[in-house]
């Protein structure tokens, strides 16, 4: 891989981590794990483990559904 793209790729994964650690709202929180995961799956991809990239790609929109249902409901019941 190229070392500009690894170090663009890591720096990304790196604020989406950030990101997540600090962010409370739920949405917020999503947006920054997308971000990490995009920034992730390159490198798992480099590394030839497709099997597991294409479980973290299918994982990773289903987790996200899951979680905005669940942060839905908390919305509409006000708590």
């Amino acid at each position: 891989m190229i070392e500009f793209l690894q170090v663009v790729l890591a720096a990304i994964a790196l604020l989406g981590a950030v990101a997540t650690a600090l962010s409370r709202d739920p949405f917020d929180k999503l947006i920054a794990l997308g971000v990490m995961i995009g920034g992730i799956l390159p490198f798992i991809v480099d590394r030839g483990y497709l099997d597991v990239a294409v479980a973290v790609a299918l994982l990773a929109p289903i987790t996200t559904i899951f979680v905005l249902t669940l942060a839905w409901r908390r919305d509409e019941d006000g708590a």
